[in-house]
């Protein structure tokens, strides 16, 4: 995306007219949003997928998943941190109408997500069997798992390369394309899924390994199509090689917002291995509660996915009017998002409070799991009443560069709260008391989010003009 003399001229005016600072908010948003919020859906729908076959393969399978998923997330985390990093920057600058920031934050971007690939890479090789080993699995677990996992990290160039690139159309209100990227490698997913795993259509039968090749398969067709999007359709941004030459500068500006954004998805993967272990303490059915809560957690992407669908769209918008000064759109985008991100969740609610036998019965539940995770699913999802106003606000943060403050929410609810109230509530002995805490640690979220939305608004908004 050298510049050349013919699109300089158009780059300077798409700068100076970006859809982000003019268009009604209502309608920015819908355009930002909508296809984030689809592609999200594809992308949950595949998640689900890929735990369905392995279910209906062995549960072993699906416990290897579920306790392969704190790493997983990690390496999603550092990918998606990154970006949230560069879009911030990227669309504050074009905001401000500075391409030469736009470009550094692209390109230095584009540069840490392939230092973060190399480490998980190192992992891949060296880490995962150990990984499987210090939880208190069966052979047969640390085995599909060490499989699996190894494959996902040593070729997680795909994910990495994805989201970049991924970010920095959306930086720049072209949202459209990233929902393309992702519905092609959520389809190729799915189909490669079943393919690989019972080794259909000539095919080897790889089991839980073909389900770590699909994934891989699919993060890497949508990256190369990223890539192709972004030098074809992405005038806005100019990323050289020698753009990608590291800046400290430039670093730090992206980690101030993406570093919090990491460490809360981090914190996540902390959670999620600290409760399979505190599941794993109890006897004779901990395995089968690890399966039923990898099955929540897939589960609850069709919720949550379309909520960072939407986060995806409203951060750009913030961020960029932020830059422009225009209180009344940064405000209008922010009620709209809330209102949109609670309406969503009381579905979700809904769904699982009355249907998840159903919900369970796609993982090929056998009675203990069914008895197990009725209960387990509708006592978590009461804390999706809450969670709506609680993820948007940690995004409005981050878009106004507080990202410290998402992060001590996250801190707050996963660490000083959950973990400890899980591991107090499984001291009764009742497995059922353990879910409660999802309750609890999210009415703490609740109210810290409540908090410091105002003292953001009070200190960076309130003094802009309208």
């Amino acid at each position: 995306m050298a510049e050349t003399k013919e699109t300089a001229a158009p780059k300077n005016n798409a700068v100076q007219e970006n859809k982000m600072g003019v268009m009604p908010v209502g309608k920015l948003l819908i355009t930002m949003a909508g296809p984030m919020i689809l592609s999200m859906l594809v992308q949950a729908l595949y998640n689900v997928v890929d735990s369905i076959f392995v279910s209906h393969f062995s549960e072993d399978g699906l416990t290897a998943l579920s306790l392969a998923f704190p790493v997983q997330s990690l390496m999603i985390a550092v990918a998606t941190g990154t970006g949230v990093g560069i879009n911030a920057m990227l669309s504050k600058s074009l905001g401000e109408k500075d391409q030469e920031s736009v470009n550094a934050a692209a390109g230095n971007g584009v540069f840490l997500a392939l230092c973060s690939y190399i480490v998980f890479l190192l992992f891949g090789i060296f880490g995962t069997r150990f990984f499987f080993e210090t939880q208190n699995a069966t052979a047969g677990v640390v085995d599909m798992g060490t499989s699996y996992l190894s494959i996902c990290a040593i070729f997680s160039i795909g994910v990495y390369v994805q989201i970049t690139f991924e970010r920095l159309l959306q930086a720049t209100g072209k949202t459209f394309f990233t929902m393309w990227t992702q519905l092609v490698g959520a389809i190729i997913n799915i189909i490669l899924d079943p393919i690989l795993i019972f080794g259909y259509l000539g095919a080897p039968r790889l089991g839980v390994a073909g389900a770590a090749w699909a994934t891989v398969i699919g993060q890497c067709a949508a990256a190369a199509l990223a890539v192709i999007f972004n030098f074809k359709f992405n005038p806005e941004v100019s990323l050289t090689v020698k753009g990608m030459r590291p800046r400290l500068k430039v670093i730090k500006r992206i980690y101030a917002v993406g570093l919090p954004s990491i460490l809360m998805v981090a914190i996540g993967s902390v959670m999620t291995y600290t409760m399979n272990q505190i599941l794993l303490s109890f006897k004779n059915v901990g395995e089968t509660a690890v399966s039923v809560f990898g099955a929540y957690f897939k589960l609850q992407s069709f919720i949550f996915m379309p909520i960072f669908g939407l986060n995806n769209g409203m951060i750009p918008i913030v961020a960029y009017n932020y830059g422009a000064r225009k209180r009344s759109r940064i405000t209008g985008t922010i009620k709209l998002s809330v209102i949109s991100a609670v309406s969503m969740m009381f579905l979700g609610f809904l769904i699982f409070q009355f249907l998840s036998p159903q919900l369970l019965g796609l993982f090929d539940a056998s009675p203990t799991m069914l008895e197990l995770g009725v209960p387990a699913l509708r006592t978590i999802s009461i804390h999706f009443l809450l969670a709506g106003f609680c993820i948007i606000s940690s995004s409005v943060f981050q878009a106004l560069g507080n990202g410290t403050f998402s992060l001590i929410i996250s801190v707050a609810r996963q660490l000083v709260v959950l973990l400890p109230v899980a591991w107090l509530l499984s001291l009764t002995g009742k497995i059922g008391a353990v879910w409660w805490s999802f309750v609890i640690a999210e009415f703490v979220s609740l109210v810290l989010c409540a908090l410091f939305l105002k003292i953001t608004y009070d200190k960076k908004l309130k003094e802009l003009p309208m």
